[in-house]
């Protein structure tokens, strides 16, 4: 019961593979767009925030009598709980829930495609799909932005390009990101000085959770710093050229620890495994760092019979907001920790 609960919950992109997956989670286009005669929501009274959002939602309806099935809902009506949902889900910023008063979300029938409404600009529209998908992703947020700019007048210079809150983001408003998993590479001390590398080429590298966030389980978002004076051919070309490159580097990593420390990566991968299925009290950091010593371990056919998706979903239900939507009530930190477990242990042992 809770196993499927928790399938439920997930977003498209975590039920479903994609290519390179043994390297890339996820792949995700994010457009910044802003109104051409509002101030943008850093200098906005609280009256322009609330005529941003009447707008968008009136374009929302008329996008939904074209068949387009979207759902725009207001943060103000959704309790704490299912705001972080949101954050976990990767639908939303964690600094879009922090003060919910006339912002909003716009989702899809599966939410692959998502839009915060007066986030940092009036309009951040992300697609994120399974894999490295970049190409793909790419095209489904322009096809959001292509419905929404027919029924709204956005910010646009002729020379500039879209005008964005933040000068980086001015031009395309274009921010394209993968989601990779480096256990490998972190095995051999080689995660920092290759990241290191990328930011001198102008890219960016965050935490699983974007900006400000830490890189738990060696999970990392890549994406370009900046649009201006880009075209969006150019800041695709970059990412997919750095994403081959870093799966070329992870799976060369993989190959040499195997090679030279059999023994020794047997040994963590069971060692995860075997606290994974058995222990009785699990922190969600905890969870995620034994997660990505699993999920290495299939991907090197380490442990042969474990599904790839079922580490997948093991990174969301984990995650406070979710586990206590799957439980279905709200819980102490300590009681997080047993119900985490519990869910845990039926995800790696789903023939018990």
């Amino acid at each position: 019961m809770w196993i499927e609960n928790a399938r439920k919950i997930l977003p498209a992109w975590a039920k479903n593979g994609g290519d390179q997956t043994d390297v890339v989670l996820a792949s995700r286009a994010r457009l910044a767009r802003n109104l051409q005669d509002l101030s943008f929501p850093g200098h906005a009274s609280e009256a322009t925030m609330k005529e941003v959002l009447r707008r968008v939602e009136q374009a929302v309806n008329a996008i939904r009598a074209d068949h387009s099935p979207l759902k725009l809902t207001r943060m103000e009506d959704l309790p704490l709980l299912e705001r972080q949902i949101l954050v976990e889900k990767h639908l939303v910023s964690p600094q879009h829930i922090e003060r919910p008063q006339h912002r909003a979300v716009i989702l899809n029938a599966d939410e692959s495609v998502s839009t915060m409404v007066n986030e940092e600009d009036h309009l951040r529209i992300q697609a994120i799909l399974p894999g490295q998908q970049i190409s793909e992703a790419t095209a489904a947020a322009d096809k959001m932005d292509d419905l929404l700019e027919e029924r709204l007048d956005y910010a646009f210079h002729e020379e500039k390009g879209y005008l964005t809150a933040c000068p980086t983001n001015t031009g395309t408003g274009m921010r394209v990101s993968v989601m990779v998993h480096l256990p490998a590479l972190s095995m051999i001390d080689q995660t920092r000085r290759l990241l290191s590398a990328l930011s001198q080429i102008g890219l960016n590298v965050r935490g699983i959770y974007g900006e400000g966030s830490e890189a738990y389980g060696d999970i990392y978002q890549i994406s370009n710093q900046m649009s201006l004076g880009r075209t969006e051919e150019e800041i695709l070309y970059n990412l997919q050229t750095a994403c081959a490159q870093l799966v070329e580097s992870e799976r060369t990593a993989r190959d040499a620890i195997v090679r030279d420390s059999k023994l020794q990566v047997e040994d963590k991968v069971w060692r995860a495994f075997g606290t994974l299925s058995q222990a009785r009290l699990l922190t969600s950091e905890e969870a995620l760092r034994l997660t990505s010593d699993v999920k290495l371990g299939t991907d090197l056919q380490i442990i042969p019979d474990m599904k790839s998706i079922y580490l997948k979903e093991l990174l969301f239900v984990t995650s406070p907001g979710i586990l206590q939507k799957i439980i279905g009530r709200e819980m102490s930190p300590g009681e997080r920790d047993q119900y985490r477990a519990m869910l845990v242990r039926d995800l790696v042992n789903p023939n018990k």
